[in-house]
């Protein structure tokens, strides 16, 4: 008959474990803990100042920016911003069966037009100095090209002094858009 011996606690030590038990067991090795990363450094004193700055008070954080364009044919500027820009209606808005303004969305970027009402008169000038930065990864030649084939103007594709590519246009009441696309 076999004995188990006694330890100093005055118990028997455990029976090695046996089939399934035993694999997992073995499977439960402690892993190596990996060091620690070092803490990020700033490259100067100024960046701290910066982030300190703008975390007190705290600054405007927007997530999405939507301006809203009035026109003076809403029919037309539509028919500009969809096919020859591609951009896609999401909302629509009708009064008396007439169409006074639209949401339009590329990517994840929005923009409203509305129809100008002539409150201000016939002559006010639209447009006179806004212009639009966009970016996309998308091909500028195509755009470009699309554009002139509705009858619209596109300067470039033209490499930018700071190395982007962009493509000017400007829309039926003389707002102007530039589209960039960073080389890679």
């Amino acid at each position: 008959m076999a004995t188990r011996e006694v330890g100093k606690s005055g118990r028997a030590p455990k029976r090695p474990a046996r089939g399934a038990k035993a694999i997992r067991k073995a499977a439960k090795k402690p892993r190596p803990r990996p060091a620690p990363k070092p803490a990020r450094k700033l490259a100067s004193p100024a960046p701290r100042r910066a982030l300190k700055a703008r975390r007190q008070p705290e600054s405007l954080r927007l997530r999405t920016l939507a301006p809203s364009l009035t026109v003076r044919d809403i029919e037309r500027s539509v028919d500009v911003y969809t096919r020859a820009l591609g951009f896609v209606v999401v909302e629509r808005w009708m009064e008396g069966g007439a169409l006074l303004g639209v949401m339009l969305e590329a990517g994840a970027c929005r923009i409203g037009l509305s129809q100008d009402d002539w409150a201000k008169g016939r002559e006010r000038k639209l447009g006179e100095g806004v212009r639009f930065w966009c970016e996309t990864r998308q091909d500028l030649d195509a755009l470009a090209t699309r554009v002139r084939d509705f009858g619209g103007a596109a300067v470039g594709p033209k490499t930018e002094p700071w190395g982007e590519l962009t493509v000017s246009v400007e829309d039926p009441d003389g707002y102007q858009f530039t589209f960039s696309k960073t080389k890679s």
